[in-house]
């Protein structure tokens, strides 16, 4: 199958279905008309009916090629379309029963210069909207790079523009924010300066590279064997700064395409620079935050670049239900779990639905494809309701492919997607208009940076499940493709859309969105080592902003003349460790003290040389410890921990280099505890 993308986004579809029994493909009645009672949607007779929705979708009247098929190959095959429109159908009729709650999304559309508001909020830019001199907003500014600089003046640009027309109240002149005398900068190309990782720009200092080895980098691709392109990717550099701007009148190829078979998935790896890798996880709630802002800064610079306007849906928002399991928002439900296992990132009644798939349904045949018992689902779902929480709900007596259906309703019945409203267009177009599957990537790791959290990790445990089905597609006979047919319009079809003939055409494009998902998923939930750089200089800026409004209050200034003999010390952020004097001492440069309280050793002294790792500083206290620390303790993973100066609170990869981290941030402190995620 082929997938032809053109200027209007518009996708041709060809499609070509076995001479077997199938399901009719799922429509809307504005193009299908219903099924005629008492007419069974496996008959034979629907074939003709099948092909005619296929040619319709192909803009094609010639009949399909004939088409054969080997035995070696799997039931479904690779380059048909058909199980995305079964599953679609199947979604119609479980909302057609009445299986589904209906709840809608109600879109209200924008006025002028409200979209450029809501950005500008989004992004933590508010400050700009209400002339109010913020310090986060002016640290915010102060770490862009030149591609996203631009991006917030061309919104701001639109936004001023816009009052100044409805006469409302007088703004600040981009100028004034930017310092530039010219408001609409213009620039063909952008150099790339690399810059060191997780870590801000060292005099003199280039990024150094670790050799390549089995543990050097993060390998996301093939499995081994396979043919495919191997492509470096670099976190060092932001990608907007990386991408040669196209000009104005340069159109994408009118026939791009790709190929639905594994094998043309190019093999992506990120080799770990001395500061190692960061995974979602791995930094305090804060300090995520501002990768949120940041990350939509950049998707919006890097949109820019390549030529594609960034569009977001605005959806009133629906108060959802506050108790029970299905169709309750993710952040709620999350909340009324933790309250019963605290810390918990992953709403309960998910997590056992995906672990009893992982015990028993892996190597089921047609295992999310094949759906359960309409019926019995309905059941399941009412029997759920009432007992999952008093532990009463007897799982033995779910079938693999009523307990998929049971997971596949979870997710379409949030009140909100998965992947959210707003940027559901955003996660299209990165198909549509984008050729090359880098940049797709690239788009894509930011599109994932800005979810929410509770969607975020909801997601992640959701595309680990589904990798774990494609690795047995030996037993299941479901391979990438399949499985990203099946998960495609439950992800994207959401209450309240109604699918026109343009959208319907995406099938394929929201099919490989799910694939470069369940392929690249190691990747995407690492956060970019530029921004988490950004993110240093942004509290770097914060903090300065504090210490300069502090010399200018008064009481302060009192309470610090009392104390000239004593040595300044920077306040202590959330989560630091509170120790005694003695182990508070003044400490050489290059010795790093490093704390930890579970262990009978609380603390230790370490001299850091060029070589240390984090990994190695957790062996010394555990050959230190091994044989007076509880059995909580050896049982536990121990990672070390980057408290406080310029970032909250960061788990470090086992493979940093210790020094490099600490001249990044020299007013650090060093813990060793279990990690949170």
């Amino acid at each position: 199958m082929t997938m032809e993308m053109k200027d209007s986004g518009s996708v041709v579809l060809t499609a070509y279905h076995p001479h077997s029994p199938a399901r009719i493909p799922g429509m809307e009645q504005s193009f299908v008309q219903d099924i005629p009672p008492g007419h069974s949607p496996t008959s034979r007779k629907s074939l003709p009916r099948c092909r005619r929705i296929n040619r319709m979708l192909s803009n094609d009247s010639a009949p399909p090629p004939a088409f054969s098929r080997s035995n070696s190959q799997v039931s479904m095959d690779s380059t048909s379309m058909e199980d995305f429109w079964c599953e679609v159908e199947s979604i119609k009729e479980s909302s057609e029963d009445g299986s589904e709650e209906t709840t809608l999304l109600e879109f209200k559309p924008a006025d002028e210069g409200e979209l450029e508001a809501e950005w500008l909020q989004d992004v933590g830019l508010s400050t700009l909207i209400s002339g109010a001199e913020e310090e986060d907003g002016q640290a915010l500014l102060s770490t862009l790079t030149r591609t996203q600089a631009a991006a917030v003046q061309k919104r701001y640009n639109t936004y001023t523009q816009t009052l100044r027309k409805k006469n409302k109240h007088a703004v600040r002149d981009v100028r004034d924010i930017f310092g530039t005398n010219d408001s609409s900068p213009t620039f063909e190309t952008v150099p790339v300066s690399p810059v060191p990782s997780n870590g801000i720009q060292l005099p003199g200092q280039k990024p150094v590279w670790k050799s390549v080895s089995s543990n050097s980098c993060l390998d996301c691709g093939l499995d081994k064997g396979s043919p495919s392109i191997t492509e470096e990717l670099s976190y060092e550099v932001s990608f907007s700064e990386s991408i040669t701007v196209l000009p104005k009148t340069q159109e994408w190829p009118k026939n791009q395409r790709f190929k639905k078979e594994d094998s043309a998935l190019p093999k992506f790896i990120v080799r770990k620079s001395r500061f190692g890798l960061t995974e979602v996880g791995d930094l305090s709630p804060e300090d995520m935050k501002k990768i949120r802002y940041l990350s939509l800064i950049e998707l919006t610079a890097f949109y820019d670049a390549v030529g594609v306007e960034l569009k977001r849906n605005r959806a009133e928002r629906v108060r959802g239900r506050e108790n029970g399991l299905f169709g309750v928002p993710l952040a709620i439900l999350l909340e009324n779990d933790q309250k019963k296992v605290p810390g918990i990132k992953v709403p309960l009644i998910f997590q056992k639905l995906l672990l009893k798939l992982e015990e028993t349904g892996l190597e089921t045949e047609g295992i999310l494809r094949v759906p359960g018992s309409a019926s019995r689902v309905k059941n399941l779902h009412q029997e759920l309701e009432a007992k999952f929480y008093e532990d009463t709900f007897d799982w033995e007596q779910v079938r693999n492919n009523d307990a998929a259906g049971l997971l596949k309703m979870f997710i379409r019945e949030l009140p909100s997607p998965l992947f959210t409203v707003e940027y559901l267009p955003a996660f299209i177009m990165l198909v549509e208009k984008i050729s090359k599957i880098k940049l797709q990537l690239q788009a894509l790791h930011l599109l994932i940076m800005l979810l929410p959290e509770a969607n975020r990790d909801t997601a992640k445990a959701f595309l680990q499940f589904l990798k774990k089905v494609v690795a047995n597609e030996g037993k299941n006979k479901m391979n990438l493709w399949n499985v990203s047919m099946i998960v495609a319009p439950n992800l994207f079809i959401y209450k309240g859309k109604r699918a026109n003939q343009q959208e319907m055409q995406a099938a394929a494009t929201t099919a490989h969105i799910v694939r470069l998902l369940i392929r690249y998923q190691d990747i995407l939930w690492t956060v970019p080592s530029f921004l988490i750089s950004q993110v240093r200089k942004m509290n770097e800026a914060a903090m300065s902003n504090s210490k300069k409004q502090l010399m200018f209050d008064k009481g302060v200034r009192k309470l610090l003349r009392r104390k000239t003999m004593e040595r300044e010390r920077p306040e202590r952020p959330e989560g630091a460790v509170t120790f005694p004097p003695y182990l508070q001492s003044d400490i050489p440069e290059g010795v790093i003290r490093v704390y930890a309280p579970l262990h009978s050793k609380v603390s230790m002294a370490i001299q850091l040389n060029s070589q240390t790792k984090a990994k190695d500083i957790l062996a010394r206290f555990h050959c230190e410890n091994s044989r007076s620390s509880s059995q909580n303790v050896r049982g536990q993973i121990q990672s070390l921990h980057e408290i406080g100066g310029n970032i909250g609170q960061h788990c470090l990869d086992p493979d940093a280099y210790m020094l490099d981290v600490y001249r990044a941030n020299p007013q650090a402190e060093w813990v060793i505890k279990p990690k949170t995620s």
